[in-house]
């Protein structure tokens, strides 16, 4: 009989006891070798540039406020009343198990390693190389020995690599107190997971809300739309959110990627649906992981908000290495 090698736990709504699977009603995202072999047939021609530029940032060592530094794909520097947490670490060259093969990156880096400030925490969404990279976490660990929050399962893998890592491990709907005043809620996502061949949906994926200095962040991984319904749910439970970081490439061909990467007139509308007084865009120009051309997504993302008669500077599509404070991402600007 298969057995999970991650995680031993309870049957839920979410877990069958081997597997973790999205929330009922919500769109299947497993895909066959089949459907892989149609999606590989069929690439369009549109090669992404070899190298991008990129001007590094030393971030400052605390922000009493809010600012968020894009280091490039699903990795932001988050600063938030004194404390500072990084998202899905990925410094490495390529998005893959191999060090010769997979994605490769084309921007270097928004922060270099060595001028990170001193860390709190790591959010940890999920399994897959391109959010979770075992060296970049050695190395963050190495030099901070920090808090990695993470969904049920993961710590599993990270710990047979830094068996001396702390954790901060929850179940979607739970919450972890990171520091006195920095409180960061799992919330669910829609998307999948896997490190090979035989471990599919064996570690749990989530979003996460950052509850800190009066504000909410919330920070979504890897997610598709769906039905809207986490989106709708976690505006009830938390309120209207202070900012949300949204995924907004990775997404075509949509009849693949639709149940688990949002495109950018999805991410408007999770913005709209958690009330969200700002945004950022994340997950593009970094690794070339799908069809669609390079900057596509900004493009596509500044004309859907005028297309809504919402003001863009609410939710700007960030490229590595720039910096926004809240004030300067149109806070006070309504998006509704």
């Amino acid at each position: 009989m298969p057995k999970n090698r991650y995680y031993n736990g309870p049957v839920t709504d979410h877990f069958d006891g081997l597997r973790f699977h999205n929330l009922r009603d919500e769109p299947e995202t497993d895909r066959s070798l089949r459907d892989v072999m149609r999606w590989k047939r069929n690439v369009p021609d549109n090669p992404w540039p070899k190298s991008v530029a990129v001007k590094p940032v030393v971030p400052d060592d605390r922000v009493d406020g809010l600012r968020v530094t894009m280091i490039g794909h699903a990795t932001l520097l988050i600063q938030i009343g004194g404390y500072n947490l990084v998202t899905d670490p990925v410094w490495s060259d390529r998005a893959s198990p191999l060090s010769f093969a997979g994605p490769r990156r084309i921007c270097a880096p928004g922060v270099a390693l060595a001028d990170l400030p001193p860390l709190d925490a790591v959010l940890l969404s999920h399994n897959h190389y391109d959010h979770l990279d075992i060296a970049t976490l050695e190395a963050i660990h190495s030099r901070h020995h920090l808090l990695i929050v993470t969904p049920l399962g993961n710590d599993y893998i990270v710990r047979k690599h830094i068996s001396a890592a702390r954790f901060g491990v929850g179940d979607w709907g739970d919450s972890i107190e990171v520091a006195p005043g920095l409180k960061v809620h799992i919330v669910p996502a829609l998307h999948w997971s896997s490190r090979g061949w035989r471990d599919r949906r064996m570690a749990l994926w989530a979003g996460f809300v950052i509850e800190a200095a009066g504000r909410l962040v919330y920070f979504a991984g890897d997610t598709g739309y769906g039905t809207g319904g986490i989106f709708r749910r976690m505006r009830d439970r938390f309120g209207p959110m202070d900012l949300a970081i949204i995924p907004i490439g990775a997404y075509d061909p949509r009849w693949f990627m639709a149940a688990q990467h949002t495109d950018p007139e999805e991410a408007i509308q999770i913005m709209l649906d958690l009330e969200a007084r700002a945004a950022i865009g994340m997950h593009w120009g970094a690794f070339k992981l799908t069809d669609e051309p390079w900057d596509e997504p900004r493009t596509r993302l500044q004309a859907g908000l005028v297309a809504r008669g919402i003001d863009p500077t609410c939710f700007p599509a960030l490229r590595a290495g720039e910096t926004r404070d809240l004030s300067f991402i149109g806070l006070e600007a309504s998006v509704m």
